[in-house]
Parts: structure tokens; C-alpha cells; sequence
């Protein structure tokens, strides 16, 4: 693939939802240039790589570049984009270079979307690394949803109880007053057998973080999911 000139520098910066969004996630919003594409292609709209999509393996990142084209989306208007449109962007991996390329903004085909940008791939993916890795902007509810992802993908709580967690499993699902982490999985597998269940972590801001999430930890991988989850 010939080479391009000049290459653009992709940035990802944290923000916080809104008070009234209905998905409590933590956004990563991505700056090109310095420009923030999305403010100025969906400025109303709330971006789509949610916080708890860092959570797992680098190549389940969801703005991981591999070697076959992905279509990701990129914004939405705090609901589905199949139903309140967003803006989309593919993204692949070629040799030294990431290439964004066939924008689609779905929310308002109207307004202009960027043109094709390429990267220089060692960037963009110790771009990805560094905001994977930065948690300075976390709130203790943002903290914990991380640490309990990293300790659940760390035990045998899956296999010893017959579980299968969801991708976006774990997850902020309150703010405020009274924040919470909430863990969605399937007990009985998938399938018609499975039940959907979960476990709510209410987050205290009198003990430090990490203690709290290990005793959660604590007492959900001792009891069978099946008699101590919420489910339906």
C-alpha cells in the first residue's frame, strides 16, 4: 500500500456522562489533530466506546485496528443507533499505517463527515495503550467497575459455577448519591436453558476502592449465582 502524507495523530480523552444520560459509562472520545470529529460531525450525540469496552483483551478494544476491516460505530444519541442514528467509521490496519476511512453519520446525513485519515500505527496504538492504562480521571464507581472486570476475568468463577458472562457484562449503572456496578451474566449457559441473571455492587466512598471490590469478589465466587443473583 503506497504511502500518505501527512499522518494525522489520534488522542482519546475520558468524559463523563451527563447527569440525566440513561448509560452511566464513562465515554473515550476520539481528538484527530486536536480536533474533536465528533462534536463537530454529532455534536448533540454521547460517544459509543464506553468505558467497559476497555475492559478486555487488546484486540477486543473498540478501536483496535486488525488486518480486516471493521465497521465501528463511534457515536450515538444516548439510545440505539439501528433507531436514533450515530456516526460510524471503519477501521483497518495496514502494514505501518491504521486508516479510518467510509464515514457514515446516520444521525444527520447532512453534515459533513472527515474525510479518510491515516495513522502511523505505533501511535495509534500507544494511544489506545495509554488511555487503557490512565486512570486519573476515574471516579471510585468508574474504579470499581474496572478492578471487578479484572478480578472476575482473573478467577474460576465462570467454570466452577457454569456461568457465561456478557462482553459488556460489568458496567457503571448509577452515579451520583448512590453509584453502583452492575455484573449481567447467564447462569445454565446459553440457550434456552440459560437464565439471565446479575449482582449489584453498591460503591461506598467511606473505604478505599479496591477493598470493597474484594470483598464483593469474596462473596460472589463462594455462592452459587443461582440461589444469590437477581434474575429473570
Amino acid at each position: 500500500m503506497e504511502s500518505f502524507a501527512p499522518l494525522s495523530v489520534l488522542i482519546l480523552r475520558p468524559v463523563l456522562p451527563h447527569p440525566k444520560a440513561m448509560k452511566k459509562g464513562a465515554g473515550i472520545r476520539p481528538l484527530i489533530d486536536g480536533r474533536d470529529v465528533l462534536q463537530e460531525s454529532h455534536p448533540d450525540g454521547d460517544s459509543s466506546c464506553y468505558q467497559e469496552r476497555w475492559f478486555g483483551s487488546p484486540e477486543t478494544w473498540p478501536l483496535w485496528a486488525g488486518d480486516e476491516p471493521r465497521r465501528v460505530e463511534l457515536s450515538n444519541n444516548d439510545c440505539d443507533t439501528g433507531c436514533c442514528g450515530g456516526v460510524f467509521v471503519t477501521i483497518q490496519r495496514f502494514g505501518d499505517l491504521v486508516e479510518w476511512t467510509d464515514w457514515e453519520n446516520t444521525n444527520d446525513n447532512r453534515v459533513p463527515v472527515p474525510p479518510e485519515i491515516h495513522f502511523d500505527a505505533a501511535q495509534y496504538d500507544a494511544e489506545l495503550v495509554r488511555v487503557v492504562t490512565d486512570h486519573g480521571w476515574e471516579e471510585p464507581v468508574d474504579t470499581a467497575a474496572r478492578l471487578l472486570a479484572e478480578r472476575i476475568a482473573a478467577s474460576d468463577w465462570c467454570e466452577r459455577w457454569n456461568c457465561e458472562r456478557f462482553t459488556l457484562g460489568i458496567r457503571v449503572s448509577e452515579r451520583g448519591d448512590s453509584p453502583k456496578v452492575i455484573m449481567h451474566f447467564v447462569t445454565d449457559g446459553f440457550g434456552p436453558g440459560g437464565v439471565s441473571r446479575w449482582h449489584v455492587m453498591p460503591v461506598s466512598m467511606q473505604e478505599p476502592v479496591g477493598d470493597q471490590v474484594r470483598r464483593f469478589v469474596e462473596q460472589i465466587t463462594a455462592t452459587d449465582p443461582r440461589e444469590s443473583a437477581q434474575g429473570r
